[in-house]
């Protein structure tokens, strides 16, 4: 492996950059102006980080870390590092813009739950990562900042929503990232990337403040990182029930870094594949995350192909259903203004418009739907301890494209059925993890989904950690552009 043409404490994992700062190996000023020196020669190549704060205000707060650490006092394992917070999160006293012009110079006056409980573990937020518009679509562009661009090919995309975030890891322009993921928006971006994104359980990161607390359930927060241990770590930070989130899990805060290894020798895994030829794939795709099959095999795993009693077309109607539902939840009062309406990206319009046709049967038979694929795959976990899955139906594709408009010769009939293969996870609240698998022979990289069941967060880590362990494909193969 070539050696990292870059400052050495930029390239330290968050955990190793934790202990570094504790150790007093490291200062919280020269972390900070490693980073910043990096991101300034580093971020023009992929578009990663928006809206940065002034240098001197956060060399200022590590000022102000050092001063802490000096007295004995740290704030938690993000003590002094460099932080950017997905621009969907709101940000206290910095610019949160969701990717929409109707919301460009909105500035938030409390942290969203998961920001406040970063800061708290002592982190400094030095800007935002860049989502699509309102996070609709797994290719993060926008009218306000731009594109986002892939770590490994400058002219491909970084994927969605959390593109910022996962090519920022990726670049080292972070040591670790937020996220969030309604449709793959985790795992999505971190396949692109060569990076791990998890999306957790259903109520395992208390998502809000909001307005509504009880339908708005597809989406949640979660962790990003160069290892599964830097995942864990993070999890760890965000996750912990919140009195203001009644569906938040009320498990005690925990350490989800703390036992990761385990024995796999006679777990049961079953492979998912492309449902049985349902879902199109383009080339090198399935070959890739098959080839990928043997890792957990040589781990002692018994792996052996399976599929869910429940028809994927289903599936997808109930999806719709959802998505145009709780989109237009969120978006249906600026699309009723026609000033704001024109403001609004055709694919925000056309999901509000689809709400518009739905009746309170179709919404309810939807929720039966969801339940039933829950049913059906608890049925699978009878027989298997995890579920694996690609992580995407295409590599990286042209960044000039909103959208691929077909996949393995079939035609996409919306803006996101590209990314169909990710929507089961989500529907039925299940912890997922997109772990690295190899590249294809263009360089462009690809995960697969590691699936557990209900809250068995630990357990998706856990494997995880063991596939990384044998595979290192983060370390094997970084960007091409920060090699020697």
């Amino acid at each position: 492996m070539k050696p990292l043409a870059i400052d050495p404490i930029v390239a330290l994992d968050a955990e190793a950059l934790s202990q570094a700062i504790h150790a007093r190996q490291v200062s919280c000023r020269e972390v900070m102006q490693a980073y910043l020196a990096h991101i300034e020669r580093c971020n023009p190549q992929v578009n990663a980080l928006v809206s940065l704060r002034p240098a001197e205000a956060v060399l200022a707060e590590a000022d102000e870390r050092d001063c802490e650490l000096k007295r004995g006092h740290s704030r938690g394992w993000m003590h002094g590092m460099p932080q950017a917070i997905k621009d969907l999160a709101a940000t206290a006293g910095l610019r949160t813009t969701l990717g929409s012009p109707l919301f460009a110079e909105q500035i938030p006056e409390h942290d969203a739950i998961s920001v406040a409980r970063v800061r708290a573990s002592g982190a400094l937020i030095v800007g935002k990562s860049n989502v699509p518009e309102f996070g609709l679509g797994s290719q993060t562009y926008n009218t306000l900042f731009g594109t986002t661009t892939n770590a490994y090919d400058p002219q491909r995309v970084a994927g969605g929503s959390s593109g910022g975030a996962a090519a920022a890891l990726a670049m080292r322009l972070l040591p670790v990232a937020d996220g969030s993921d309604m449709m793959g928006s985790l795992r999505n971006p971190a396949a692109f990337n060569n990076v791990f994104g998890l999306r957790p359980s259903q109520g395992r990161v208390p998502h809000g403040p909001a307005p509504e607390l009880f339908v708005q359930q597809l989406a949640t927060e979660g962790p990003m990182g160069r290892s599964v241990v830097d995942v864990a770590r993070l999890l760890s930070t965000q996750a912990g029930v919140d009195a203001r989130v009644p569906l938040s899990l009320s498990e005690g805060r925990r350490d989800f870094a703390a036992g990761l290894q385990r024995d796999f020798r006679g777990v049961r895994v079953g492979w998912l594949g492309d449902y049985n030829g349902y879902l199109p794939m383009d080339g090198g795709v399935m070959g890739l995350c098959e080839a990928a099959l043997a890792d957990f095999a040589e781990l002692g795993c018994r792996v052996e192909a399976c599929q869910p009693a429940f028809d994927p077309a289903r599936l997808w109607q109930c999806w719709l259903t959802h998505r145009h539902f709780l989109v237009h939840g969120n978006l249906g009062a600026a699309y009723a203004d026609p000033a704001r309406r024109a403001l609004l990206k055709p694919e925000a319009q056309w999901e509000v418009e689809g709400a518009l046709q739905l009746s309170a049967a179709s919404l309810y038979q939807a929720s039966l739907d969801r339940s039933d694929w829950y049913r059906a795959l608890a049925h699978l976990f009878e027989r298997y301890d995890y579920l694996l899955l690609p992580s995407a139906q295409v590599f990286p594709f042209d960044a000039k494209l909103a959208w691929p408009t077909a996949v393995g010769g079939r035609a996409m009939d919306t803006y996101h059925r590209w990314m169909e293969v990710v929507i089961g996870p989500t529907l039925a609240g299940l912890p997922s993890i997109s772990v690295p698998v190899g590249f294809n022979s263009d360089g462009l990289p690809m995960g697969l989904q590691i699936i557990g069941p209900a809250q068995a967060d630990h357990a998706v880590l856990q494997l995880a950690y063991a596939h990384e362990q044998l595979t290192r494909w983060v370390e094997r193969r970084p960007p091409p552009c920060l090699l020697a």
